[in-house]
């Protein structure tokens, strides 16, 4: 079985904050553009239906994360060796599972009231890293979250993030490399997990 911890890091890192319906232009600030997102999160996880969160948190997902470099890195070498269909169904299971898993746990955050403060930013050498804080309600403890952005088609998409000093990016490779390790080195294994995973969170 696929372990939650490959995405677990994932609610908090989207919990926090999530892309605009208008996505910023790389040459606005990047400050400015992790706060914006927060709003239309907020936006989003407060919708009254369940399905309107999963299409709005679906979308926000595939417009703000830069999902395909993202799924690249996660599966590592065993991107070589699958073949494009196969790279392309991972992509979609990834999304599917992330979106079924956390779009109504994400709503109880808002609810609680949860939010994100930007602290900084700086330059990195695979983009900009953007610093802030993460207060989960009342009594929550404060995360650190680095977001790495990194520029797409002329607008900033989100890489990578990392949560009290640990990569999405890296946890997952991670996870996956695991995955396959114990079903003979066999990386079909990968998708045959994430296929199940989806069946198991999908919404009755």
């Amino acid at each position: 079985m696929l372990r939650r911890s490959l995405l677990t890091t994932t609610v908090v890192l989207i919990a926090g904050v999530l892309a605009p319906m208008i996505p910023a232009t790389a040459g606005s600030d990047p400050a400015t553009f992790i706060n914006n997102l927060g709003n239309q999160f907020q936006i989003v996880a407060r919708s009254p239906a369940a399905e309107q969160r999963l299409a709005g948190f679906r979308q926000l997902f595939r417009d703000d994360f830069d999902v395909p470099s993202l799924g690249r890195f996660v599966l590592g070498r065993f991107a070589q060796i699958l073949n494009p269909s196969e790279q392309q169904e991972f992509l979609g299971l990834f999304e599917t599972y992330v979106v079924y898993t956390y779009s109504d746990r994400l709503a109880e955050f808002a609810a609680d009231g949860g939010v994100t403060r930007v602290i900084g930013s700086r330059l990195d050498s695979g983009g900009t890293i953007v610093s802030s804080v993460i207060i989960r309600g009342q009594t929550g403890r404060p995360i650190k979250v680095d977001w790495r952005l990194t520029e797409r088609d002329s607008v900033y998409k989100i890489s990578d993030v990392i949560i009290d000093g640990l990569s999405m990016a890296v946890t997952g490779r991670s996870e996956l490399e695991g995955v396959a390790e114990r079903n003979g080195g066999r990386p079909q294994a990968i998708l045959a997990v994430m296929r199940q995973e989806c069946a198991n969170a999908a919404p009755p």
